[in-house]
């Protein structure tokens, strides 16, 4: 062939040899999404031994938990009640077609019935596979549903939910449609179009990935893969930020919401895109890795995910299946992430596969664009969620979140287990979330909207060393101000309040706790111990419950109690019946501040994974309060002092060591090595200035802050004794 003839044949042979690399890669990538539909993968197992050892959901809409029942094996008695179900329309006779709830919309039931009749005709071992009367039966709904076309009132059905179980059924069932089929799967998903941000944009451009699948359009499958991947920065107003948590709705944590989707959605997809010419590269997977890591492993414990980082999703097991979501998501990515793969095995073994052992991620994280503390020790974790005039604290729609109005105000959770608070949601009094101050009244909680709400301050945030570290928040909502703050330390959680402060008639109390009882409730006083129902407590009074201490430093008045309570999950969440009922025996400890508080305090602490003895003989005046009013909050506990100036501060802290600060902020003062050297930590909660301005003993120094998307972290200096007089 002579060179002329090859220059002609040369452009037709690479678009063939183009064309066949193209459909070789959509190959792979369909036969990876149907080995993650069919629960085929190996590495899945043990996770998937776990989930399923649970009963299954009988009502979710939460779409996180429709992945997780999913992935749970469909039997033959299950097969059987679909088939038997079916009317001659192609309907179900069980299914409330006419049902318009936002949240929970009933009508997706019948594609989601259409789903697990297509994986159990997809899978090999199972008994129905390539069932001829299975088959007809998906023929026969998939025709109801394409002559009705149902219509939700909330548009992520329509454009999201709904194509993506489309999506979902083609590729398992392509080998069957007929040309009539293909087309009306192909209009519906239309619906899905590349927009909007964050998770939402991840989910339409998944479902146009796979309607590139469907195509065959392998340029449509690289701008969808573009368009996912256009995600996996940190540098947006929402999605992943540069304190590893995930925001939506703007400044608001979203961790177990759009963020546990958004990691469970990336997760699929970098598994589905392995092995092709579009797998993420490892910048990329980098940014994953960091989220995922040093994000989500903080808020795990023992397989149940932090109250505080379940956004407005108050589902049944919400807790153990947000934590699911994101361990399947981490196996995903130790498949596609070699780098990075002991991290991701490290976060599985912690909360899936300790075999009881403690937790080997330890030490203090702040969250400062999300206005969350989390501290970790290996036997025990506290959590503690504020909001600021930045920071959105919750968010109510869909009928979701129904009772949050105070779930940024200051919720402090202390776990050992991790099921502490496990389905208590529709047992809990919402005006005693653990940690808040707020009204006691008998009227209806304040419905929260779409907007959500802010704390009026921007005082709010946290000074650590990484070790300890103290969170502070200026409380002002609805006619309540407060100053709040929570110093961490490896034994217990001091929690501190001044300037209480109402002008309402209605009582204002704390609550320290109100979890489920797990134990006996002892009061402990004078030396003795008491199995006690209820009691009212005054000062130093001690409780212990469930391997954990509560000790009342000054003067209050309040209760102590433990009863049988019983709610109903469709006072949380409205997609629930009235009568899906929950019945729990509920502990609960709170201070009360009376009724039109002024200047009002508390002094407390908790003392997570202790012994009844150990809170017996704790000696408190190895704690010094130095400082507990609405200006200042400053403690001294062995070498460390932590100080929240909620304005310029003038005090001598100890004998030898005078503290003056001219701007307002958050300090940790350390005593090093005998007294010849002092580190100080500092942080701006108001994340407004630029530098510290403050002397120790006199001496004079400015410390410069982090700036840009690092504003409110902490920066610390080390000084020597020569520099100031003598610490000690």
């Amino acid at each position: 062939m002579n060179r002329r003839a090859l220059l002609i044949l040369f452009p037709f042979l690479f678009f063939a040899f183009a064309q066949i690399a193209a459909a070789d890669e959509i190959k792979t990538i369909k036969q990876n999404y149907k080995q993650v539909l069919l629960s085929g993968d190996p590495a899945d197992k043990p996770l998937l031994s776990m989930l399923t050892s649970d009963p299954q959901e009988t009502f979710f809409s939460d779409q996180m938990v429709v992945e997780l029942m999913e992935r749970y094996p469909v039997g033959k008695a299950r097969v059987e009640e679909l088939l038997g179900k079916i009317q001659a329309d192609g309907s179900w006779s069980d299914v409330d077609y006419a049902n318009q709830n936002r949240s929970g919309w009933r009508s997706k039931i019948h594609v989601e019935r259409i789903l697990e009749l297509a994986r159990v005709h997809a899978k090999p071992d199972s008994e129905f596979y390539n069932s001829k009367e299975v088959a007809d039966v998906i023929h026969q709904t998939l025709k109801y549903w394409f002559d009705k076309k149902p219509v939700s009132p909330n548009w992520w059905y329509n454009q999201i939910g709904i194509p993506k179980i489309l999506g979902a059924i083609f590729i398992l069932f392509e080998d069957q449609l007929s040309i009539a089929e293909k087309e009306n799967t192909t209009e519906l998903m239309e619906n899905a179009k590349f927009g909007m941000t964050g998770q939402n944009k991840v989910w339409l451009a998944g479902n146009v990935l796979v309607r590139g699948l469907m195509q065959n359009d392998i340029d449509l499958v690289k701008a969808s893969r573009d368009t996912i991947a256009s995600e996996i920065r940190t540098d947006q107003i929402e999605g992943i930020k540069a304190d590893d948590s995930f925001h939506q709705h703007g400044a608001q944590q979203q961790f177990g919401n759009y963020g546990a989707a958004y990691i469970s959605s990336m997760g699929m997809w970098a598994r589905l895109f392995c092995g092709t010419s579009i797998a993420f590269n490892q910048d990329q997977l980098n940014i994953l890795n960091k989220l995922i890591n040093q994000g989500y492993a903080w808020i795990l414990r023992k397989g149940y995910m932090d109250i505080n980082a379940l956004g407005r999703q108050f589902f049944h097991q919400a807790q153990r299946h947000k934590a699911f979501t994101v361990g399947f998501a981490a196996n995903a990515m130790s498949q596609a992430d070699i780098a990075n793969k002991n991290e991701y095995q490290n976060l599985l073994a912690d909360n899936f596969f300790s075999a009881g052992e403690g937790s080997s991620l330890i030490g203090l994280k702040h969250f400062w664009m999300s206005g969350q503390t989390v501290y970790r020790r290996p036997q025990w974790m506290a959590s503690v969620k504020t909001s600021s005039k930045r920071v959105v604290g919750g968010e109510a729609g869909n009928g979701d979140n129904l009772k949050g109005y105070y779930l940024a105000d200051g919720a402090l959770y202390t776990y050992m287990d991790g099921d502490e608070y496990l389905n208590i949601f529709p047992c809990w009094d919402w005006r005693k979330i653990p940690g808040i101050t707020s009204y006691q009244t008998d009227s209806p909680l304040k419905q929260l909207s779409w907007g959500g709400y802010c704390n009026q301050s921007d005082f709010v945030g946290n000074v650590s060393d990484g070790t300890t570290g103290m969170t502070a928040m200026d409380f002002n909502r609805d006619r309540i101000t407060a100053r709040k703050s929570w110093i961490f330390t490896g034994e217990f959680v001091l929690c501190l309040g001044a300037g209480i402060t109402s002008d309402s008639s209605l009582v204002v109390t704390t609550s320290i706790d109100q979890r489920i009882k797990k134990d006996d409730l002892y009061y402990l006083n004078n030396n003795s111990r008491e199995k006690v129902d209820s009691v009212a407590i005054s000062a130093n009074d001690r409780f212990f419950h469930d391997k954990t201490g509560y000790i009342i430093l000054q003067a209050s008045q309040g209760k102590a109690i433990t009863e049988k309570r019983q709610g109903s999950w469709g006072d949380i969440m409205s997609m629930y019946p009235e009568d899906f009922v929950e019945k729990k025996d509920v502990f609960s400890l709170w201070i009360d501040h009376g009724t039109n508080p002024e200047d009002a305090s508390y002094e407390y602490m908790i003392f997570p994974a202790s012994t009844l003895d150990r809170i017996k003989q704790f000696d408190t005046k190895s704690i010094k309060v130095i400082s507990n009013t609405k200006d200042m909050q400053a403690v001294k506990f062995d070498d460390k002092i932590y100080i929240a100036a909620y304005k310029p501060a003038d005090i001598r802290l100890t004998k030898n060591i005078h503290f003056k600060s001219s701007d307002a902020g958050l300090f940790l003062i350390q005593v090093q090595a005998q007294g010849e050297a002092v580190k100080t930590t500092v942080s701006d909660p108001t994340q407004k200035l630029e530098e510290l301005n403050f002397s120790i003993n006199g001496k004079s120094l400015i410390m410069k802050l982090p700036q840009g998307e690092m504003k409110g972290t902490s920066v610390t200096k080390r000084l020597f004794k020569s520099y100031c007089r003598s610490f000690l």
